[in-house]
């Protein structure tokens, strides 16, 4: 056989496993968003029918994205998410409010993606959130949908009950790999990671991953 149908051979090979790969992503996308909007459909029909319109499109995209190329964390084709090694406490452990003060008064812009730590009940996790709005002078930046919070990571809204808080992150490997895995943890240590939001998972597709700026 010669060298270039040998080839030939091994890039058909490729393709055709990368397209069951992206057939696996999309059927795993498919189900998980289904079976979310059947638990918390809009009531408004005209929502719904623009959320399930833009599905296929926004399933595509992700799926495409998570075979697009190498990274510091695995893809799991067939549950549609990032998988990679859990640290044993929560990474908001080395928040620190002078180096998140730094890096944001440094870094900030619009549309960065970002990890922000949520503790519940007890359970942390950490999501990621995109920048909507700067405030220099203030020193404070928006995010669209966890709200305002201080460049030294310090929420500014108003908490739903006392055993909540929220905390802004430097967006950093560890940070951002928590986030894209959906770690949680609780009082005794590591849990079953959370299920990422499609919009969650788009954010994902919007990070550098040699620069997390």
């Amino acid at each position: 056989m010669s060298d270039t149908n040998h080839q030939q051979q091994v890039d058909i090979f490729a393709s055709d496993q990368r397209q069951r790969h992206f057939a696996e992503l999309c059927n795993a996308l498919y189900e998980r968003e289904l079976h979310s909007l059947s638990k918390t459909a809009p009531n408004n029909i005209r929502l719904l029918q623009r959320r399930l319109s833009g599905l296929p499109y926004h399933i595509k995209n992700a799926a495409e994205y998570l075979l697009a190329q190498d990274y510091p964390i695995q893809v799991d084709i067939h549950n549609g998410s990032w998988q990679a090694k859990q640290t044993a406490k929560c990474v908001s452990s080395k928040y620190d409010p002078e180096k998140t003060f730094v890096w944001f008064s440094n870094y900030v812009r619009m549309g960065l993606p970002s990890p922000i730590c949520m503790s519940d009940m007890g359970v942390e996790t950490v999501e990621l959130d995109s920048v909507d709005r700067i405030d220099q002078e203030q020193h404070k930046l928006h995010f669209n949908k966890h709200g305002w919070f201080d460049f030294n990571g310090a929420y500014l809204g108003e908490y739903e009950h006392s055993l909540q808080s929220k905390t802004l992150l430097i967006p950093n490997k560890s940070n951002i790999t928590a986030a894209c895995c959906g770690h949680s943890w609780n009082h005794k240590g590591k849990t079953i990671p959370r299920t990422l939001s499609l919009r969650e998972l788009l954010l994902s597709t919007t990070i550098n991953w040699k620069t997390y700026k």
